[in-house]
């Protein structure tokens, strides 16, 4: 399983408004300028989670976005969830389809636990938990 582009930079997107709540609504060009992100790649992820309900928009020249809910309420899995689809590293076993004893095997003693691995890891992160993690470096370091 590899995080798109989406799903990474959706997941800055809420961090960084998560850090700027202080300021009000805060524009997607300072957002894309912070994080070094294609504004218009941005709109794109802001409307996914605009749409989702984490965050939340002002039309105009005053406007720009927030979240929708505070910091600890917004989960990362939920985010993720929602920008890339299901987290699975591997998919259930279609209906009707009949595994040998090895592939059920594997599934359950690796896949099956990767995904749990992965599902508490992401579900027990919120955004709050994520702000302030910045590495003292140049960069931006997000430890998720």
């Amino acid at each position: 399983m590899k995080l798109s582009t989406r799903g990474r930079y959706g997941i800055r997107l809420l961090i960084d408004l998560a850090e700027h709540r202080s300021e009000g609504l805060v524009t997607l060009a300072s957002i894309a300028e912070r994080q070094q992100i294609s504004m218009r790649y941005l709109e794109q992820v802001a409307i996914i989670l605009r749409r989702a309900g984490l965050i939340r928009s002002v039309k105009g020249a005053s406007g720009g976005y927030a979240l929708a809910q505070e910091p600890e309420d917004i989960v990362v899995g939920d985010a993720l969830r929602r920008l890339e689809g299901d987290m699975l590293i591997m998919d259930p076993p279609l209906a009707g389809k009949i595994e040998t004893k090895l592939e059920r095997t594997v599934r359950r003693v690796v896949f099956d636990e990767i995904n749990r691995h992965i599902a508490e890891i992401i579900d027990r992160e919120t955004l709050a938990s994520l702000v302030g993690t910045i590495d003292s470096g140049e960069s931006y370091m997000y430890f998720i």
